[in-house]
C-alpha cells in the first residue's frame, strides 16, 4: 500500500514512493518471513524449501548449494534436508521455516507467533535460534502472545485494538 503521509525508510533508503516491483526486490533481498503455520511447500523438500528464495533472486546454482548447505547445518536439520515437509516434526519444520528465511541473509525477520504451533522444548529452541541471530545482527520483529516469547525481546509493544498502551525497553 502506499502510505498516506510521513516517509517509510528502510536501510537508510527512502521507500515510500517505490512501484511494486521495487518493493517486491526490497522484500525478497531485505526482509524475511517466519509464519506461524510454517508455510512450507509440501511437494519441496527440505532443501528445495529452503532454496525457493535464492531462486527468485537469481542467486547462481552452486551459490545456492553452499548457502542452503550452511543455513541447513546451522539449524541442525542438514539430515532432514531430503524429507518432505509432513515427515517432520512441527519443531523441525518451523527449522526449516527460519533456515528459508534467512538464506538470502535479511536484514530484517517478520516471524509472526513463530512458536505458536509448537511445544514448549521446541519453542525454546525456535527462540534460541531467533536470539542467535539477533546477536548477529539480524532485526527480529515478532508479533506473539506469549509472556515467555516476548522476554528474549530486547524492546516490547504492547497493542490492544490496534493503539500503544505500553512500550517496554528491556536491558
Amino acid at each position: 500500500d502506499d502510505p498516506d503521509g510521513g516517509s517509510y525508510v528502510f536501510n537508510d533508503i527512502e521507500v515510500a514512493h517505490f512501484n511494486e516491483r521495487k518493493r517486491a526486490d526490497l522484500r525478497k533481498h531485505n526482509i524475511g518471513f517466519v509464519f506461524q503455520s510454517f508455510n512450507l511447500i509440501d511437494e519441496l523438500t527440505v532443501f528445495e524449501n529452503v532454496e525457493l528464495p535464492l531462486i527468485y533472486t537469481g542467486v547462481a546454482a552452486a551459490d545456492r548449494v553452499k548457502r542452503v548447505e550452511e543455513v541447513l547445518d546451522k539449524m541442525q536439520i542438514m539430515h532432514r534436508r531430503n524429507h518432505y515437509p509432513q515427515q517432520l516434526s512441527g519443531g523441525q519444520q518451523q527449522r526449516v521455516a527460519i533456515a528459508r528465511a534467512v538464506v538470502n541473509k535479511p536484514k530484517l525477520i517478520l516471524a509472526d507467533e513463530p512458536t505458536g504451533n509448537l511445544d514448549s522444548s521446541n519453542g525454546n529452541e525456535v527462540m534460541e535460534l531467533l536470539t542467535d541471530l539477533n546477536e548477529q545482527g539480524t532485526t527480529i520483529v515478532m508479533v506473539t502472545h506469549s509472556e515467555h516469547d516476548a522476554r528474549y525481546s530486547h524492546r516490547i509493544i504492547r497493542l490492544l485494538d490496534g493503539h500503544t498502551v505500553m512500550e517496554n525497553i528491556m536491558i
